[in-house]
């Protein structure tokens, strides 16, 4: 073990998923085992630039397994990087990394495991030029980092998302309709594929596959003229058409990801009705994908993943990132992971498969 470590901080930065607490739970029980100490930063990185950090013991994480969220709190609207507040009407950026370093020194940290995606695993590598030691653990519902193969929280997601289209499939064939179910996915449409792929969907639409209403429209009017009344459609919340851009919700200058995605499945409802006489019905899931209980699988690898991580700094690995590699948990430099972004393959087996079962992704007929 690394002679100078004695305590390890531990953040969750980013969006909230399920399998955060199973981190830090593996984090604290695993440091433990090293007869090392965990300091629990609260709220994210704004905590890592502002305060408050407390320690974590095995008793503050018994029976936070199962739950769903952090219980270190977590915020997406701190870049340390470019910290960005409003000021008499303007907009300031200072960069605090060397208030967060100071932090850490003060508060006795030797070393941080970095829980979150690519914005947190980037915002670890400008604060190691500080002389931050870190190590990175991938959290993203989209699925869409690079250098392993699944990050935690996905699988609870596809399951929230293929739950939803099931529930849908009922009352669409029921009132002889066609149910539009609008998911998470901002550049990567993992969440959208795979349950569709799933749920039976008719109808795919991702970020990597630019689509056209004409096609869209196509498949809904070809399912009626077979005799089947209704059509499911599910679109990731970053696709958009050929030629066309991403909806965008609303923007907030002060956060670190400004643009907040959403309405396409609206539009794309309101089109399908307009071009096929067909009643369409629009379902967004938004945050219910984040919420609640994570799944088994889930569970099991943000545990595995917590207890690397630690496994890592105690062996002085550091500016990594623990990763799945087929079955095994393993660690890739934390460049290589943000370098190689995750994306659905439009060639891909996954697409090729759904392709094969008359799903259309609205870029032909």
């Amino acid at each position: 073990m690394t002679a100078s470590l004695r305590r390890i901080g531990v953040l969750t930065g980013g969006g909230d998923c399920p399998g955060l607490n199973a981190v830090i739970r593996a984090v604290v029980k695993t440091a433990e085992s090293y007869g090392l100490e965990v300091t629990g930063v609260q709220d994210g990185f704004h905590g890592l630039i502002f305060g408050p950090a407390h320690p974590l013991t095995s008793q503050d994480v018994t029976g936070i397994l199962p739950r769903g969220g952090t219980i270190l709190g977590t915020s997406n609207r701190d870049n340390p990087l470019d910290y960005t507040w409003e000021e008499n009407g303007e907009l300031r950026h200072k960069d605090m990394t060397d208030q967060c370093a100071a932090n850490l020194k003060n508060w006795g940290v030797d070393a941080v495991v970095f829980i979150g995606g690519d914005g947190s695993l980037t915002v670890s590598q400008g604060l190691a030029k500080k002389g931050v030691l870190s190590v990175g653990v991938p959290k993203t519902i989209d699925n869409d980092l690079g250098a392993t193969d699944q990050t935690f929280g996905f699988d609870t997601a596809l399951a929230v998302a293929t739950d939803a289209l099931d529930r849908l499939h009922t009352t669409a064939e029921s009132h002889h309709r066609c149910m539009v179910l609008e998911v998470m996915g901002r550049n990567a449409g993992w969440i959208a594929l795979e349950s569709g792929l799933a749920g039976g969907a008719d109808v795919i639409l991702v970020p990597e596959i630019p689509f056209d209403m004409e096609h869209v429209a196509a498949k809904v009017r070809a399912r009626v003229a077979e005799g089947k009344k209704f059509s499911i459609v599910v679109v990731a919340e970053g696709a958009a058409p050929r030629g066309g851009k991403q909806v965008v919700q609303r923007v907030i200058a002060t956060s670190a990801e400004p643009i907040r995605l959403g309405g396409v499945g609206n539009q794309i409802g309101q089109q399908i009705e307009d071009m096929t006489d067909v009643e369409t019905r629009v379902t967004v899931l938004g945050h219910i994908q984040r919420g609640g209980s994570p799944t088994p699988y889930d569970r099991i690898l943000a545990t595995r993943y917590g207890v690397h991580a630690v496994e890592l700094l105690v062996a002085g690995q550091f500016g990594r990132m623990v990763a799945l590699k087929g079955t095994e948990i393993t660690s890739v430099p934390i460049s290589e992971a943000l370098n190689n972004p995750r994306r659905v393959d439009p060639d891909g087996d996954m697409v090729r498969t759904a392709r094969s079962l008359g799903i259309s992704f609205g870029d032909r007929t």
